[in-house]
């Protein structure tokens, strides 16, 4: 690892004020840490932003559960205000890494780093998530996701909350790696009165929402409707965990196995 300035600090202007090309925000540092470690990731300053007070917390309002950026897995699992409001998302929460990952990650980490296989942005476009961002920009989730390990942050910007719209029903499934517990395939299904999302994580290079899924369950929601649907695997990705097809084939189980325990 490099030699780098650290920089604690305590609120986001000073934040923004370090902030250059040769910099990077830290949290949990789940994701940041190991990539400097293997020398993938090289900054002049890491500017630590947990210390910031107006980014943690979990608020339900209405029926817009908001979490801040820099609230940890564990607080998000064991939050009694997520189980009353969207138990699957304390589930979801509960399901990530290890003791030690779910004591460090944060919310807000997470969804910025858009890892391919990670939870989190598959509840941010079931649950009709809104991104809160420091440039005062309220970023819808389906348009935040942008690709493999890309948002739609600018330098400089830091994620300060995410809004989700609580449902009528939803769950959460995953077939996890045996050994990180990201998800090889996972799928997130929330119900709404507008009609149902079906988010899929894990199967293709970007987190993404099934349309063909998601409108034959807002027409019929039962896992009956699921069989009617297919799945196609071109852009899935495959690798030494899973091919292709066999995640096409699982997006489907484990989106019956989501509606059914709904």
């Amino acid at each position: 690892m490099k030699k780098f300035n650290y920089h604690l600090v305590k609120d986001i202007k000073e934040a923004k004020k370090l902030s250059s090309p040769n910099s990077t925000f830290l949290a949990g540092g789940m994701t940041t840490i190991p990539s400097m470690k293997l020398g993938l990731g090289t900054y002049k300053d890491i500017i630590d932003i947990k210390g910031i007070k107006k980014l943690s917390g979990i608020k339900v309002s209405g029926k817009i559960l908001k979490i801040g950026a820099t609230t940890k897995h564990v607080e998000v699992a064991n939050s009694k205000e997520v189980k009353k409001s969207i138990p699957s998302l304390a589930a979801l929460a509960e399901g990530i890494g290890d003791p030690q990952v779910r004591n460090k990650g944060t919310i807000g980490g997470s969804i910025a780093n858009n890892d391919p296989a990670a939870d989190y942005p598959s509840a941010c476009i079931a649950l009709n998530a809104s991104i809160n961002t420091s440039n005062n920009r309220k970023i819808d989730s389906e348009n935040f996701f942008r690709g493999l390990f890309e948002t739609a942050l600018k330098k400089g910007e830091i994620i300060e909350s995410i809004e989700f719209e609580i449902p009528l029903k939803s769950n959460y499934q995953k077939f996890p790696n045996p050994a990180s517990r990201y998800a090889i395939v996972g799928v997130y299904v929330s119900k709404y009165k507008s009609g149902t999302n079906v988010a899929v994580t894990g199967a293709k290079s970007c987190v993404y929402n099934d349309k063909d899924l998601s409108k034959a369950l807002s027409n019929n929601f039962s896992s009956s409707a699921i069989d009617k649907v297919k799945i196609s695997s071109s852009g899935m990705s495959s690798d030494i965990h899973a091919s292709g097809n066999y995640r096409a084939n699982m997006v489907k189980v484990f989106a019956k196995k989501a509606v059914e325990a709904c």
